[in-house]
């Protein structure tokens, strides 16, 4: 008898690849607009000197608020949103990586290890240049300058419209640094999210093992006999984000600081960082990352998985328990 404490994982070769691609982009977009407002409000955090401006993630959240509105949670979102084209080569490349490595070793850890760094690195080569313009375009704010670059306001006084903000970025971007300047902290990207990748899939199967033994006999009662495996999962994705945060959120400071402060030299970077503010420094934006990290990690592993169930080829479906 198949014993249904074993998280079965869906792999490549089971999948239905155009509901695959369907569903995924449409999940990706729902995550993207929950959790957006703590990727700003994380960035911003990162680049302040000290605590000039906010003094922690609630504090930010309020008044940034208070100063812009919903908007301004959401500065830059709309550039942020072709990031979804890197988000489909990132679990493809994952899922075909997982497969290549199945060739060799059947260890579940050396597969999430290999397949999470490569998809990083496919990912992050698409991601850079997108990420430094919405980037800059988080900075902007009423008052004080946050960035390098300021959006310039029409003749009448009044903010230019979204996609005209992003042109005037894209043209300072290309005068102060040519073409270069679009890939300005590629380096430190992959430092920060190949292992943050390469980390969180073993995590993530880690914690799943641990847990799952654990939950139907505490909480029998509350977990639906016919998919528990959901619950497992939905407890093992933020454990494995905010062990995954809190070992890269140093270098992911010091990436948000080069691509926005124009820094030419990681550790030159590091150096200043470690001058002005010490240690905690590096810390800056964490809990703005774990709490954007939690609902998010939740709704991706339910919903990647989800996406995965809906996505197997009809012949399998009968044959998995969830």
């Amino acid at each position: 008898m198949e014993d249904k404490r074993n998280i079965q994982i869906i792999e490549w070769e089971h999948l239905d690849k155009k509901k695959f691609y369907v569903f995924g982009v449409a999940m990706t977009m729902m995550i993207r607009v929950s959790v957006y407002p703590f990727t700003l409000i994380r960035t911003r955090l990162q680049v302040q000197k000290g605590k000039s401006l906010y003094h922690g993630t609630f504090d930010a959240f309020i008044k940034i608020l208070r100063a812009d509105g919903v908007t301004g949670l959401y500065r830059g979102f709309l550039v942020n949103t072709f990031t979804l084209i890197s988000g489909q080569c990132y679990v493809t490349t994952y899922e075909l990586t997982r497969k290549f490595v199945a060739d060799y070793s059947q260890s579940n850890t050396v597969k999430s290890l290999v397949a999470g760094g490569s998809a990083s690195l496919v990912a992050q080569s698409i991601t850079v240049p997108i990420d430094v313009v919405s980037q800059h375009l988080m900075m902007q704010r009423k008052g004080e300058k946050m960035g390098r670059f300021q959006v310039r306001g029409s003749p009448d006084g009044q903010g230019v419209v979204a996609f005209g903000q992003t042109k005037d970025i894209i043209k300072q971007i290309l005068r102060a640094d040519g073409l270069r300047g679009f890939y300005r902290g590629y380096v430190a990207s992959l430092l920060t999210y190949i292992p943050n990748s390469a980390v969180w899939w073993p995590f993530y199967h880690f914690y799943a093992a641990i847990v799952s033994p654990w939950i139907p006999e505490q909480l029998s009662s509350l977990c639906p006999k016919e998919c528990p495996h959901i619950v497992f999962q939905a407890i093992s994705g933020p454990l494995a984000a905010a062990t995954a945060s809190i070992l890269t959120n140093p270098m992911d400071v010091i990436r948000t600081r080069v691509q926005v402060e124009g820094k030419n030299s990681i550790i030159l970077t590091f150096r200043q960082l470690m001058a002005e503010e010490g240690p905690w420094g590096l810390m800056k934006g964490l809990s703005a990352r774990i709490i954007s990290a939690t609902p998010s990690t939740i709704v991706i592993v339910v919903g990647y998985e989800s996406l995965k169930k809906l996505s197997l080829r009809p012949e399998l479906v009968d044959s998995r328990h969830w």
